[in-house]
């Protein structure tokens, strides 16, 4: 009977290390877990560059005696990572992979879940973020995996509830297994060789991070520090160098002239050997031994010298000696900065530069790094989405929703991002300029400037007339309280606005043909201003008409009879009409009488006899 467990069911899964699934039609989505498709394994890519130097011509395959080699020369680099760890720039610069790998981003999230399903969603944030704390984890990950080239996860399964538990594993320990078996050549297998014995994983137990940047070094991950190991060696030799020569040649000495008199020539050379053996010689005996041994005294160097004179130059002198000056630092500082170019960080942020002009991330500064940063994190993400497929498996997701998912880490550079919007910004503007040239039509704008197919653009058009009508729905549920989605009908348009008072009344139906209803009648009764709006019946009426029992009348030149008559309506029109006609027939006369009329201005105001002479 076969095994139908959730292991066993793991292990048939990822036996081929790449996972496919229909995720609707004839479209297909693949899960490289293991990245084949991108460096292969050691079967595909032929023998690495360690495992070669000691296989004789009879062993040309992968057996037991190229892993123990591999396995041998690995941990000999592992060990040369440890010491370069501790060198003060490349400590700063893994501990800078690590930093921009895992940024936050807008939203204050390391990792960005998107998935249609809202179910397998909820699940895999519950994973990164609750069981594996990747917001604390990640980073540790990701600097021992720049570190060693490698990173290993053993996976607490439980069926049911999937990954339960996250465990780390030393490099040094664990080894990889594929291509081992013929009648599976994409089987992997792990193997710890640690302090509780010998432990077999499949692999779907063991999340490895690694990388895969060179074939050489598979199946396992090439190191971020592995460039730079050759020029650290030389540059921890050259400051060693600079170190010894400073201390044993830079110190000040002073010579002092000693008149050795009347010695014999002959003499002299032996009293100063004797002077010299003495200043840079002293005896040694050893203790166990009891041999007789003139070591070299290097705190004689550090001393004064004495040298005999006689003659002209006797008496005693001191003379000082300046120390020798290394004028090796140029030679310090091109390995450096060979080394700082190996491991592709900027000098600027790592304290050698000051022009760094408030940047406020590493890859905003250099975009090469940027795209550093984004290799790690791809690979990353694919190890990530390993441990998620195999926790929905687990809970008994199956066929899309098995690896119908995106997993995403921030992007390091907000320049990198300006540049792409940038780019967007111009292809808009000019497929605006286009449009209003008229020179090309929308669908070549569509096709070539936006690199969409045929069905892709007329997609897109309907999804703007989509949300042309959410806009207009926004619109009306804000300004009118209505909501045409539900009521069928829009208020407040231009439309609404030019029919308001022509729509059909809905106490007498909405008559399809017809002449359409003219409104209220104007002098009519249902009208509110009356048959007699502006009162022009009553005007007559009130000066016509002498009915009023009130009314007192009075008689002959009564000065309120004349008033009286005065306010009646015919006197008015009578009073007008001689007040407008001034041009009477005397008038007319009078104006065609060619005789001027004389006037006598005899003892009148005008008579000019009335004049006073101006002179007194």
């Amino acid at each position: 009977m076969a095994d139908k467990s959730i292991f066993s069911r793991l292990k048939k899964l990822f036996s081929s290390n790449v996972i496919v699934r229909n995720v609707g039609g004839k479209k297909l989505k693949v899960r490289d877990t293991s990245r084949l498709q991108s460096v292969g394994n050691k079967v595909t890519m032929g023998v690495d560059r360690f495992s070669k130097v000691r296989k004789t011509n009879s062993n040309l395959g992968y057996g037991t005696q190229s892993q123990q080699n591999f396995s041998y020369q690995k941990n000999e680099l592992y060990a040369d990572y440890e010491t370069m760890d501790q060198d003060a720039i490349i400590s700063s610069a893994l501990d800078i992979y690590a930093d921009e790998s895992t940024m936050k981003n807008e939203f204050d999230q390391v990792l960005t879940i998107s998935c249609q399903n809202e179910n397998v969603q909820k699940i895999l944030h519950n994973l990164f973020y609750d069981v594996c704390n990747i917001e604390f984890n990640l980073w540790p990950w990701i600097r021992n995996m720049c570190k060693y080239g490698d990173s290993f996860l053993k996976l607490d399964i439980t069926e049911g509830y999937g990954v339960v538990n996250v465990v780390p594993l030393s490099s040094y320990e664990m080894t990889r297994e594929e291509g081992e078996d013929l009648e599976d050549p994409y089987k992997v297998t792990f193997k710890q060789d640690g302090g509780g014995g010998n432990v077999e994983y499949d692999n779907f137990e063991i999340a490895h991070f690694r990388l895969l940047s060179d074939s050489n070094f598979l199946p396992y991950g090439k190191s971020m520090v592995e460039p730079a190991r050759k020029t650290w060696k030389q540059l921890t030799m050259m400051e060693d160098a600079m170190m010894i020569h400073r201390i044993m040649r830079a110190p000040e000495k002073r010579i002092f002239k000693i008149d050795v008199g009347n010695i014999p020539p002959n003499e002299v050379d032996a009293y100063m050997q004797a002077i010299i053996d003495k200043m840079k010689k002293v005896p040694y005996i050893d203790q166990t031994t009891g041999e007789y041994n003139l070591k070299f005294n290097m705190q004689n160097m550090m001393e004064d010298f004495y040298l005999p004179t006689r003659g002209g130059e006797s008496g005693t002198g001191i003379e000082s000696v300046q120390g020798l000056d290394f004028n090796a630092i140029d030679d310090i500082e091109y390995l450096r900065n060979k080394m700082m170019s190996a491991l592709r960080v900027p000098k600027a942020f790592l304290g050698y530069d000051e022009n760094v002009e408030g940047k406020a991330t590493l890859a905003a500064e250099d975009i090469r790094f940027a795209r550093t940063i984004e290799r790690i994190q791809r690979i990353a993400i694919s190890e990530l989405t390993k441990i998620a497929i195999v926790h929905l498996y687990t809970q008994g997701f199956e066929d899309a929703d098995l690896v119908d998912f995106e997993l995403s880490l921030t992007t390091p550079s907000t320049v990198y991002e300006q540049e792409k919007i940038a780019i967007w910004q111009e292809k808009i503007r000019l497929a605006t300029d286009i449009q209003g040239s008229k020179l090309l039509s929308d669908e070549w704008i569509y096709e070539n400037i936006f690199n969409l197919g045929d069905t892709a653009w007329k997609d897109e058009r309907e999804n703007v007339i989509a949300d042309l009508k959410l806009k207009f729905r926004q619109q009306q549920i804000e300004s009118e309280g209505n909501d045409p989605a539900k009521t069928l009908k829009s208020f407040g348009t231009p439309h609404d606005l030019a029919s308001l008072g022509q729509q059909p009344s809905e106490e007498r139906g909405d008559a399809p043909v017809g002449r359409p209803d003219i409104g209220l009648k104007y002098k009519s009764t249902e009208h509110p201003g009356g048959q007699d709006p502006i009162g022009d019946k009553d005007l007559g009426k009130t000066y016509d008409r002498n009915d009023n029992t009130m009314k007192h009348n009075f008689r002959g030149n009564s000065p309120l009879a004349k008033e009286n008559k005065a306010h009646t309506h015919k006197n008015i029109i009578k009073s007008l009409e001689s007040r407008l006609k001034i041009k009477t027939k005397s008038v007319l006369k009078e104006s065609l009488d060619t005789k001027l009329p004389t006037y006598d201005d005899t003892g009148g105001l005008l008579d000019e006899n009335n004049i006073i002479d101006g002179t007194v």
